[in-house]
């Protein structure tokens, strides 16, 4: 596969190009860049580094991908973006880069759809296969789990986690950690029910699905505290690992979760 790149397009002589990249008019792409093998950059891009692309993604128009945070206590520290393969950003999305005050990186995993104007802030860790509709904004050091949705114009508080297939409705302010599975909705966030349609197109049977539905009354229902509830996950666990991002979420949340 042949690299093309517009001649309008300003390449810093440091960039590490793949095979097969294309890199649009007018884009430009800064030191200390590496562009995995496939990739699609369209015009009027801005990547800026240290920044490391992976495969066979795909960046829209007006997009700003790896520039460093407004965050004040940000001093011009080497801090990084990484991103996986398979994702596509689109058009006016803005991923920052890490800061030495947490992890120094932001993440971006594999096969993920972040849709228009939306905002990865520094720190944050967007695992896989997720979406982020359209105006979603992240603050940093927010972390987004596997098979998550995030709705249009939701916004996420700092240090928040979004559990495995959850589900935020449409413009929900989000300031505590949503658990696996859960849909939340409102401004503040507020608990609903659990993600079923969602877990049914993944492939979840029916039995999994009333199991999940089954630990999310235990948690949302039954009036127990949080050391209750997980208490009465584990043994639920004993009848199917579907149980477990149920415990994973209670366990590692550190700002309480949404109910």
């Amino acid at each position: 596969m042949q690299t093309n790149i517009h001649p309008t397009a300003i390449v810093d002589e440091s960039v590490t190009l793949g095979a097969g990249v294309r890199i649009g008019p007018y884009t430009v792409v800064g030191p200390g860049v590496e562009i995995g093998d496939g990739c699609d950059i369209a015009s009027h891009v801005v990547l800026s580094g240290p920044t490391r692309m992976g495969r066979n993604n795909r960046i829209y128009q007006f997009a700003s991908v790896g520039q460093d945070t407004p965050d004040k206590k940000y001093q011009g520290e080497d801090t990084t973006l990484v991103i996986g393969d398979d994702n596509v950003i689109r058009e006016g999305v803005t991923i920052h880069r890490g800061t030495v005050q947490d992890r120094g990186e932001t993440t971006i995993g594999n096969d993920n759809l972040i849709m228009a104007y939306a905002h990865v802030g520094h720190d944050s860790v967007i695992r896989n296969h997720t979406i982020l509709v359209n105006n979603v904004a992240l603050a940093g050091h927010v972390e987004v789990r596997d098979w998550a949705i995030l709705s249009g114009f939701s916004l996420v508080h700092q240090y928040c986690t979004i559990g495995e297939h959850a589900f935020t409705g449409m413009g929900a302010a989000i300031g505590k950690d949503v658990p696996a599975y859960v849909m939340v909705a409102g401004n503040p966030a507020e608990a609903k029910t659990i993600n079923a349609e969602g877990l049914r197109r993944r492939g979840f049977d029916r039995e999994q699905i009333a199991l999940i539905n089954k630990a999310y009354k235990i948690v949302y229902r039954r009036g127990l505290t949080m050391q209750e509830a997980l208490e009465a996950l584990l043994e639920l666990r004993e009848q199917s690992a579907v149980v477990q991002p149920w415990i994973d979420s209670l366990q590692t949340s550190s700002r309480g979760i949404t109910r």
